[in-house]
């Protein structure tokens, strides 16, 4: 792979590209025939290295787990209405943009990073990048959206309430908004050959890059793009979650731990003059609280984690993009082989964000893990289940009929029983009340 360096668009399907310090082709091969040159360009392009294939790997095990994943996460909020809470709607649209790209753009850049080559035309040059950016903007407006409603959930209640319409609403506008301010990522998006020696004897070597009218054009663009995409709502989020979890955790709100204890001395107090009734239900409010307190963490740890995850995996592909389109720190380098492992490296990190968030939501949130649990049986047991459960449940109302009858006897023989006794005392005091007239 000597000579070759993997081109980024923003985020979107590595790209590679063959240029020696002085910005001009390296391949100068000569060959008698397109046979022999064939063969040289499988012997020393296309076929995989070692290290290729333990990326191969990495790409397969990354689009298996994010896609079965991230529609997991899509069926257990459908299919379980007490999900539907606002937070879990957002997840769900991060998990349906995480879908997407896996789609959409995880097998051209696993190709692209192998062959080095774009073989998907002009059309797709442009569609697929376009998808990539939009999918990244989505993603970090959801994550904006949930710091958000989070806050004002947690720090300002009174000020604004959440609704699930709200939510839909907010969803809508971050796709339109992630569709609009991506356009010139695919107006810029072009097919061209490295080597035009090779143009009508192979597609190898054809890149899908940006090409610009002006050089300051993408300075300005990736600049802004960065801070779009990354630095504002990063810094707006981790501003967020820190407010957040200052009120949780260390003062008081409505329904925090503090009030809650403080709570305890009077219900104390007042179990001398209240009845049971009243303590019971003070008691349980109380507990209500304490219970929201904690899903509360709960729900704040999971998502800090997320927001993490996602800081972790864009950040490499962020510098590196900055460093190459607005400083163009590649341009002269000689050490090709490690500026390509970076990009590579950096790309599968993109797709492997997609396949940490349904990991995530499994070990962080219960509801999430038992939904999960329940469509990996319903998938796995199938038909097999279904049958059991239902023959329980017959089994069960077999049984249930079963102990009402013989309740129902029961009830009755101690009714008769009971009758018989009665019967019988009254006749037996009936008898001694006439023995004892006739002694008297």
């Amino acid at each position: 792979m000597s000579g070759i360096n993997v081109d980024s668009v923003s985020e979107d399907c590595s790209l590679p590209q063959e240029v020696n310090t002085t910005g001009e082709s390296e391949f100068n091969p000569s060959f008698e025939d397109d046979d022999e040159l064939l063969k040289y360009i499988w012997r020393e392009y296309l076929h995989p290295k070692q290290y290729e294939w333990v990326l191969i790997a990495g790409y397969i095990l990354v689009f298996i787990v994010s896609l079965v994943g991230n529609t997991l996460v899509c069926f257990a909020v459908w299919k379980n209405h007490r999900m539907r809470t606002v937070t879990n709607y957002f997840i769900v649209n991060l998990s349906f943009a995480d879908i997407l790209v896996t789609i959409t753009c995880l097998p051209a850049s696993l190709v692209v990073d192998i062959t080095e080559t774009w073989f998907f035309g002009q059309t797709l040059c442009k569609v697929l990048p376009y998808l990539q950016t939009v999918s990244v903007s989505v993603s970090v407006l959801t994550l904006s959206c949930i710091a958000l409603d989070r806050w004002y959930a947690i720090c300002h209640p009174l000020m604004f309430k959440s609704t699930a319409k709200r939510a839909r609403k907010s969803i809508v506008i971050i796709w339109m908004v992630s569709c609009v301010i991506m356009i010139p990522q695919a107006i810029v998006m072009e097919c061209s050959s490295m080597v035009p020696e090779l143009t009508n004897k192979t597609s190898l070597f054809t890149v899908c890059d940006e090409h610009w009218g002006d050089e300051i054009y993408p300075k300005v663009y990736h600049v802004c793009f960065f801070f779009v995409t990354y630095l504002a709502p990063l810094c707006l989020m981790v501003l967020a979650y820190i407010q957040i979890f200052h009120k949780l955790w260390c003062r008081q709100i409505p329904g925090t731990s503090s009030v809650v204890q403080r709570k305890w001395k009077p219900l104390q107090c007042s179990g001398q003059s209240s009845g049971p009734e009243t303590i019971k239900i003070k008691t349980n409010m109380v507990a209500a609280e304490i219970k929201q307190i904690k899903a509360r963490r709960k729900t704040a740890r999971m998502l800090v984690v997320v927001l993490f995850v996602f800081v972790l995996c864009y950040l490499p592909i962020s510098i590196l993009n900055i460093l190459k389109r607005v400083f163009g720190t590649f341009d002269y380098t000689n050490d090709r082989e490690t500026v390509y492992a970076w990009f590579t490296f950096s790309h599968w990190l993109v797709y492997a964000n997609s396949a940490a968030n349904p990991i995530i939501y499994n070990f962080l949130s219960g509801k999430f893990r038992e939904e999960f649990k329940a469509a990996f049986s319903c998938c796995c047991f199938g038909m097999n289940q279904q049958r059991e459960e239902h023959q329980r449940r017959g089994q069960a109302s077999t049984d249930s009929r079963k102990s009402l009858t013989t309740q129902i006897n029961n009830f009755d023989n101690v009714s008769r029983i009971s009758e018989h006794v009665i019967l019988t005392s009254i006749a037996t005091y009936h008898t001694n009340n006439e023995g004892e007239s006739i002694n008297w």
